[in-house]
């Protein structure tokens, strides 16, 4: 009888295990709890308070754009190791026999490798940059021809807000954040990252940001079309869509925080013996000033989206001018973030670009030193120069010419990185492999960004270009050239590595070249029309603009066109590609010590650092020996 029970039993008992435990079959049940959580609590609060009418659409909205996402990370499973831990009871420690990807199936779950989730973040940013770039072509359509083609102004309002919130938030920031993950520990000779667990849980943050921004532009009442700047207090009376906008920048903004502390407490707590602040990797360096920048600027723009959530949906005053709200503080608040962030777009790219080019000249870095401490140099100087966004903002006359020479000298910093990077190219043994190219690429677009960037530093140049076509090239320079091709870069780089397989070159080679035309065609002649008086973000413009804004929007097709050739290499050489070595790259960095891909806890033997990361042309140069006791498996949260 006792085994006829347990045959009957058993079935039932899966069952129930399958639905209460951690993933997908308990989300869905999970998720429509936390959803009826959010409509109850404010209605009944409401009801409470003798407030009417009960149903406010907002106020509903902006608590359910919390409960479901929480509900989401509860069905998943983000939580439960805290939750055990938080309620006393008994905690289920990690055998680890889920750790790593066996499957494609472990790239949908909780996973605590960083391997793993590295390649999620990778993935997860590409397809929100297509989704991004696929807004860019929509309104460029549009501007094609003068008068309404396509979109009324609202809606392609929102297709320009929605296209720079995410490639912003949800591309280029958590796309180095993914290239970081996978590779930061390898540099390292760590097993994992400090807290493995608040890893994952970061990332799955990041694709609930993006589905709010998505979701946002198809809400009934209207999308978000106040721009990417969400200035107030246009925000403040944007359709219901803006709410989804303004929580879908606090949710990426919390997974950028999540993500910075740990890599601060990996980088300083998890080296490996011998790896001292000089034997760094400059892209660990890179990641380190990075995720500074993160932890001390994005609480300000966390903050200024609370503020414009409580003027819409609370009623306060911050910034509403009619209530005695301070516009312009909202502006101050934004850039002292916004400015840093360009920063935040651009550090990791600088420290892939080093890895790049040493290992691709074979020589090692020209200012090793001088290299690190610029990066400390921009972090610092980075939080002067936010007002030069505001020169026409009517703030103080006299922040003007601080804030003018301030914009000027952070480009010191950055100057002496080029220089370190062509030095290091000289008479060097240079392989023309695709990171390389889009190595150089990255050169050529930055230094030009940055040469216009110096122009709208100055006062004078600034106020007459202010919001025309001259400001989208400079920055698309700046972050397309600046950030996106050392993306691209790194990507190619380290292929082979999370892969192991290597991507076919010519149609790396073809990717870049598309890219690199592409880009040059449709953003350079910005630079006429904006000073010729084009203004942005604007549906409509004079005729007299009309043939160079269909030349333009032709060569941004291309420019989209050119992903697609990416994607195929991507996708087929990750199948059929031909098997990678350890170190295709002969590269002197920890990462390419080992297998590719990597063991499941990244090194058999604890590495014993004992020379410098790019000591390339050196005889007998070693960056570490291998033999040491083995490594404890992963960090604990």
């Amino acid at each position: 009888m006792t085994e006829l029970h347990e045959h009957h039993t058993a079935p039932a008992r899966t069952g129930i295990r399958r639905l209460t435990g951690p993933g997908w079959l308990r989300v869905l049940w999970v998720t429509p709890i936390f959803f009826g959580i959010g409509v109850g609590l404010p209605v009944l609060i409401r009801w409470l308070a003798h407030w009417h009418p009960v149903w406010k659409g907002s106020v509903i909205l902006t608590v359910e754009l919390v409960t479901v996402p929480l509900g989401f990370l509860v069905g998943i499973g983000g939580f439960d190791y805290w939750a055990h831990y938080a309620s006393g009871r008994p905690t289920v420690e990690d055998d680890h026999s889920s750790h790593g990807a066996k499957s494609w199936r472990d790239y949908f779950r909780v996973n605590t490798d960083h391997k793993v989730i590295g390649i999620q973040y990778v993935v997860t940013t590409i397809i929100f940059f297509c989704i991004g770039g696929l807004l860019a072509m929509l309104f460029r359509a549009e501007l094609a021809q003068p008068g309404d083609q396509y979109f009324n102004p609202q809606t392609f309002n929102v297709l320009v807000s929605n296209h720079a919130a995410l490639m912003i938030f949800l591309f280029v920031i958590p796309a180095f954040a993914g290239l970081g993950n996978y590779v930061i520990p390898l540099m390292l000779g760590a097993a994992d990252m400090a807290f493995p667990r608040l890893n994952a849980l970061s990332f799955w943050l990041l694709p609930m940001a993006g589905l709010m921004l998505v979701a946002g532009m198809v809400t009934p009442g209207g999308g978000p079309s106040a721009g990417w700047t969400c200035y107030a207090p246009l925000c403040s009376h944007q359709p219901l869509g803006q709410v989804f906008f303004n929580m879908g920048v606090q949710w990426a903004g919390a997974s950028s925080i999540m993500t910075a502390l740990n890599f601060l407490v990996t980088i300083i707590t998890m080296r490996a013996p011998g790896m001292t602040f000089w034997r760094m990797p400059l892209l660990v360096w890179a990641n380190f000033t990075t995720s500074l920048l993160v932890v001390i600027a994005t609480p300000f723009i966390a903050g200024s989206q609370f503020f414009v959530m409580f003027d819409r949906v609370l009623h306060t005053h911050f910034f509403e001018p009619g209530g005695g709200g301070y516009v312009l503080g909202y502006q101050h608040i934004f850039w002292f973030y916004s400015h840093p962030a360009v920063y935040i777009m651009m550090l990791p790219g600088f420290g892939i670009i080093s890895e790049v080019i040493a290992v691709m000249s074979r020589k090692p870095v020209f200012g090793y030193r001088l290299m690190a401490l610029s990066l400390m140099a921009i972090l610092v100087l980075g939080f002067s120069v936010w007002a030069h966004h505001m020169f026409v903002a009517g703030m103080a006359g006299w922040l003007r010419v601080p804030m003018m020479v301030t914009s000027m000298v952070i480009a010191v910093p950055t100057g002496i990185k080029i220089f370190s990077w062509l030095a290091t190219m000289w008479e060097g043994r240079i392989h023309f492999t695709t990171p390389m190219l889009f190595a150089l690429g990255f050169l050529s677009m930055f230094v030009i960004g940055g040469l216009s960037g110096i122009y709208l530093a100055s006062v004078p140049i600034d106020i007459h270009a202010s919001d025309t076509y001259f400001i989208v090239a400079h920055i698309h320079y700046v972050l397309f050239g600046g950030s996106v091709f050392t993306i691209f870069a790194g990507i190619y780089y380290w292929f082979p590595k999370m892969t192991g397989r290597m991507y076919d070159e010519r149609l790396g080679k073809l990717h870049f070249w598309l890219t690199f035309i592409g880009f040059n065609l449709t953003f350079f002649p910005m630079h006429y029309i904006g000073l010729q008086g084009m203004p942005r973000r604007v549906a409509d413009y004079a005729g007299r603009f009309a043939d160079i804004n269909l030349f333009i929007s032709i060569a941004s097709f291309g420019l989209g066109a050119s992903t697609l050739v990416f994607l195929y290499n991507m996708a087929k050489s990750w199948k059929h590609g031909e098997p990678a070595g350890g170190n295709p790259w002969r590269a002197l960095t920890l990462e390419w010590q080992v297998s590719s891909p990597p063991p499941i806890f990244n090194f058999d033997e604890i590495p014993q650092v004992v020379g410098h990361p790019y000591e390339y042309g050196v005889p007998g140069a070693k960056h570490a020996i291998f033999g040491a006791p083995k490594p404890e498996p992963v960090g604990t949260d």
